[in-house]
């Protein structure tokens, strides 16, 4: 059945994603309608409960009227040191005053809404924390956005255009004991404060929400002009790519702008910039050298984060990548499910069949190898490799490695010889950060090199090298890439349970997932990047263990599991309104179940 807590959101969908530009094609549903109380009802209860039991804060669950807006209190929190209180507002279209154009297109009705929750953070920020009882009580909180644009469930509009944000209070307490006056204040003064200041059209920058609608469209439009220009992404010119730190993605001050060789550069119309220049990356094999610190890993990571777009001044708003991209890399002491990494690795020693590759502490090489099989299972066209994270020998044996160890003793054919078959039998583009080998000079289609972070393109020059100076290695296999298997996963190894308690899960930042007695590593998974994305994949695992059938691949299941947000929303994920979900894509889906380690699968072409 379709779930009516608001409008459809959309996972990003590697394979016929409907083009963000184009108008909303059907009337979204309504809001579900609560039975909606006056607000002084909810006031009287508060001023009754006052110095009672802490579960006496369950009477307030229900839904009352405001001047401005109605608050819904879904779940009221039954100990003080709990998960906080769920807590919703929905603004009226009439009294938001929005203009009709933050709806007009997917792309930006996703852009408003995002702009939305930021808003309702920064009020919450210049607010400033009231003290309303002892431990955390009376902070009121919102999944808070980082760098990228991302459909999310903290905001929500309805067919009507009504504006419902969800957020979390800490219900104020002494001990356990009701502080019915100070929770009055929260919802009377507090919350009507958090609505002014961010929720009405007339209270916001108006100049600020149409630069985030605008560069949140013309980024959706320059993503889907990609594959038609040959190209699998595109960095602007004036671009700031390096980040504060490894721990602030905002951009660097002082950051040295992009420039693109001239012959690489593209020009693009944008419905709203104009005409936008800057470094088209060709579709094939595309190499990224230089010297150490002059700005090679710092160019991928921008191509890697391109598959989502960036807010207004963050320096990455025109950096874009093929949707499906996927970063890859080693992954020393992952376990590894039946994955079929014969193309990589074959012969082993003891016999194992490669073709159906266990293990419960991969190397550095078979890590990377299933890493890749397993992209490609999910429909990758771009792999992303920095040398710095990728195991050696899965990357190259030069000629006198070769000597030493002939080739029928080393069961790894190394990424340089199956790069070019990889483009040319299934279409799959890699962008390489290479420093340490030449080698790979011989199969490069594009070789850009960085220079105190100015990209020059250099292919000619590499090919010239590539010339004059033989390589002498021999190419370990020549054949195709040829076909691999997939796999059929068992929905009774996706456990989230705890003895015989319900399933239970939750993110753990943006680097891992507690999946009932189980921990999901995702800190290799590069293309995580917010909290509320690692919530919403660690739901979307057990909705994709009651789509397993037995006969459905994982892709399916996957893809099946991202076909259903995109009809009902993120919503589809749970049996109630959640605020802190945001879209991921199939791939990292499917990354999280392959790191499950109960996860258990099957076999089929």
């Amino acid at each position: 059945m379709r779930r009516t807590f608001g409008r459809p959101i959309k996972v990003l969908l590697p394979h016929g994603h409907k083009n963000p530009i184009t108008p909303l094609p059907h009337i979204f549903p309504t809001m579900a309608r609560e039975t909606i109380q006056p607000a002084g009802r909810l006031r009287d209860i508060l001023r009754r409960i006052d110095g009672r039991g802490y579960k006496a804060y369950k009477d307030c669950e229900g839904a009352y009227a405001f001047d401005d807006f109605t608050l819904i209190i879904d779940h009221a929190q039954g100990d003080p040191f709990a998960a906080p209180s769920r807590v919703r507002v929905r603004v009226a279209a009439n009294v938001a005053g929005f203009p009709a154009g933050c709806f007009t297109t997917r792309t930006r009705e996703v852009a408003f809404r995002d702009f939305l929750a930021r808003g309702f953070a920064a009020a919450i920020d210049a607010a400033g924390q009231n003290r309303r009882g002892s431990g955390k009580s009376g902070q009121i909180a919102v999944a808070r956005p980082g760098q990228e644009v991302l459909e999310r469930s903290s905001v929500v509009v309805t067919a009507e255009h009504a504006v419902e944000v969800r957020f979390t209070v800490g219900l104020p307490a002494r001990g356990r004991s009701v502080l019915g006056r100070q929770a009055e204040a929260i919802f009377f003064e507090d919350v009507p404060a958090l609505v002014r200041a961010s929720l009405l059209y007339a209270a916001v920058d108006a100049a600020a929400l149409d630069r985030h609608l605008e560069v949140s469209e013309d980024a959706d439009h320059l993503r889907a002009a990609l594959h038609d220009r040959g190209l699998v992404a595109f960095v602007a010119d004036g671009a700031v790519l390096p980040r504060a730190s490894g721990v602030d993605d905002r951009p660097l001050k002082g950051g040295v702008p992009f420039a693109s060789p001239p012959s690489l550069r593209v020009e693009i119309d944008l419905p709203n910039c104009g005409t936008v220049t800057g470094m088209g990356v060709p579709a094939g094999i595309t190499l990224i050298v230089g010297g150490g610190f002059h700005g090679k890993s710092t160019l991928l990571r921008a191509i890697e984060r391109g598959v989502y777009t960036h807010i207004p001044g963050d320096g990455r708003e025109y950096v874009v990548a093929d949707p499906t991209a996927v970063k890859i890399r080693a992954e020393d002491g992952r376990r590894v499910e039946q994955v079929d990494i014969s193309p990589f690795i074959a012969g082993l020693p003891d016999g194992r069949d490669t073709r159906a590759f266990s293990t419960e502490n991969a190397s550095g090489s078979t890590s990377q190898a299933a890493n890749i099989m397993e992209a490609l299972e999910s429909g990758t066209r771009l792999l992303l490799i920095d040398e710095d994270t990728a195991a050696t020998n899965m990357m190259i044996r030069d000629r006198r490695m070769q000597e030493l160890v002939a080739d029928d003793q080393e069961p790894i054919t190394p990424f340089i010889d199956r790069a070019r078959a990889l483009y040319r039998d299934l279409g799959v583009s890699t962008v390489l950060v290479i420093g340490g080998s030449g080698d790979y000079f011989d199969i490069a289609d594009t070789v850009v090199c960085m220079q105190a972070y100015r990209p020059e393109d250099a292919t000619a020059r590499a090919q010239a090298i590539a010339a004059r100076y033989a390589s002498e290695r021999f190419t370990s296999q020549k054949d195709g890439f040829g076909t691999f298997m997939r796999r059929v996963p068992e929905a009774r190894s996706i456990d989230a349970s705890k003895g015989r308690r319900e399933a239970k899960v939750a993110a753990d930042g943006v680097r891992g997932i507690r999946f009932g007695v189980h921990e999901v590593d995702l800190s290799a998974v590069a293309q995580v990047v917010d909290p509320a994305q690692t919530a919403a994949i660690a739901h979307g695992m057990l909705r994709a263990k009651r789509l397993m059938n037995g006969r459905s691949t994982l892709d399916e299941v996957v893809r099946a599991v991202a076909a259903e947000v995109e009809r009902e929303g993120l919503d589809a994920l749970t049996s109630h309104p959640v605020g802190g979900l945001a879209t991921f894509r199939p791939f990292e889906l499917a990354a999280a179940l392959n790191r499950l380690r109960t996860f258990r699968a099957g076999q089929t072409r």
